[in-house]
């Protein structure tokens, strides 16, 4: 039998804070305090090999990942799902929902605080401050099951055309910044039916929930709140004026009629300053239109709450077209120093939709993807996993010199998921490390040079 029990030496990578092996002891620390819910002597598996087995799946992004290693294990008698995940046995599928299933979600909460809390004091999130602060927070929600049939008591419901329709969603927090393509996702929370509560859950109340627990982690005045319009909502912003918290959501025309009306009104009047500047993105001239306006009401209200508003409108130099138009409400001071940076911070909150919803849906998180719906909550833990591995991904690539290299090299993130299945399931490995060092020999990288690696002869 082929084995890989130590990698060969790079150079001077050394083991990184956030190492593979210190994101799984993280992990594993939370699930060995899972609560137990079987009352039998029916206790062959442990709570906690269940969920690895469940989040080597989507770490692995291999729906097989299991049952190869189970094979593995009876032909060769050692597995990787034992060597890279710490799985002491590897249950079935059915097994994993069975288990799961009983669990409340927030149990899984506390690795998405954890890993946030040494990257930070890691200072590998350096870059991601200072911009409206130390702090900024996109909140979007998403939808992640939806089904006329499938159902469970952790589901909300929608009656169309005398048709009724079941579905999860959550409100998914990320941390991010202008110029950083990786977002650095927290805790979520469901959207669910919520005990004493005869009114449907929502988007907003989960956001809400959310903030109420989650704010007091993030210092007085750090935080700055990302959102689309839905979250533009006076007794929202209230909310997080309250909580010590700053805002910047979209601000419609159509939702804000008061508002907008006080625009007109101050439009007219020449109290609207308005900045206009040209750029050139690399291909082309644009033209930046700014307008912005202080202490405006965000509703027609005899106490109404004040707000700041910005426009920005960029239109083609040579041909007049229409490129991007948006508008935000905040209670960040806007003037003319602090227009351009406010708008890149604001502008940031499409991160959440394409490099996280669209990642998690699209190239290999299968995040809509039904692996098992469950009576409780099995949904909802399978969600919680399956954006742990996201962040997990997310980590190394911050902070792991040798996994960046690789996974740069390959170019795609599906050629380099193709080839971490391949390789599992034929070879065994005694590490992560080992592995990512097999990786890094085989592709021929050089130690001593950093990322980004060097051009390859053929495109992979």
């Amino acid at each position: 039998m082929v084995a890989f029990v130590a990698g060969p030496n790079m150079g001077g990578h050394v083991t990184p804070t956030l190492s593979f092996d210190r994101l799984r002891s993280i992990l594993v620390a939370t699930l060995t305090q899972l609560p137990e819910h079987r009352t039998g002597q029916n206790t062959v598996y442990e709570l906690a090999d269940a969920a690895l087995g469940a989040f080597a799946v989507f770490f692995m992004q291999s729906p097989s990942f299991l049952a190869h290693q189970r094979d593995m294990q009876r032909a060769k008698g050692q597995n990787n799902a034992q060597s890279l995940f710490d799985i002491d046995q590897v249950p079935s599928d059915p097994q994993i929902r069975n288990l799961l299933d009983p669990i409340p979600p927030e149990h899984l909460a506390p690795p998405f605080w954890q890993v946030f809390e040494q990257l930070r004091a890691g200072g590998y999130l350096n870059a991601y401050q200072g911009h409206l602060g130390p702090w900024l927070c996109a909140l979007d929600g998403t939808q992640y099951f939806s089904s006329q049939k499938i159902h469970c008591e952790q589901c909300t419901t929608r009656v169309s055309n005398g048709r009724t329709y079941y579905a999860h969603s959550l409100v998914a927090p990320l941390i991010v910044a202008p110029g950083e393509n990786r977002v650095i996702a927290l805790e979520p929370e469901f959207v669910s039916p919520q005990d004493g509560s005869e009114k449907q859950d929502c988007e907003l109340r989960a956001a809400e929930r959310w903030l109420a627990r989650n704010a007091r982690r993030f210092a007085p005045g750090s935080l700055t709140l990302l959102g689309d319009d839905l979250y533009c909502h006076q007794p929202f912003c209230e909310l997080v004026l309250a909580h010590q918290c700053h805002f910047a959501f979209t601000c419609k025309p159509d939702s804000h009629p008061a508002l907008y009306q006080e625009i007109e009104l101050l439009t007219k009047a020449g109290g609207v300053p308005e900045v206009v500047e040209r750029h050139w993105n690399g291909q082309r001239q644009q033209i930046w239109h700014y307008r912005y306006a202080t202490r405006v009401p965000l509703r027609a209200d005899t106490r109404p709450l004040y707000v700041n508003w910005c426009e920005v409108t960029i239109t083609d130099a040579a041909t007049g077209e229409l490129i991007y138009r948006n508008a935000w409400a905040t209670d960040h001071p806007l003037d003319e120093q602090t227009l351009r940076p406010f708008v890149s911070a604001a502008r940031t909150r499409w991160k959440s939709e394409n490099e996280n919803n669209n990642v998690l849906k699209n190239y290999g998180y299968h995040l809509e993807h039904n692996f098992g719906h469950g009576q409780q909550n099995l949904a909802m833990v399978l969600v919680m996993l399956n954006l742990l591995a996201f962040l997990f991904h997310t980590v190394l690539d911050l902070c792991d010199e040798p996994y960046r290299r690789v996974r740069a090299e390959l170019a795609t993130r599906q050629t380099f998921f193709n080839d971490l299945q391949a390789l599992t399931r034929y070879l065994y490995f005694a590490s992560w490390q080992v592995l990512i060092a097999f990786m890094f020999t085989q592709l021929e990288l050089d130690v001593a040079a950093t990322s980004p690696p060097r051009q390859r002869a053929k495109r992979r």
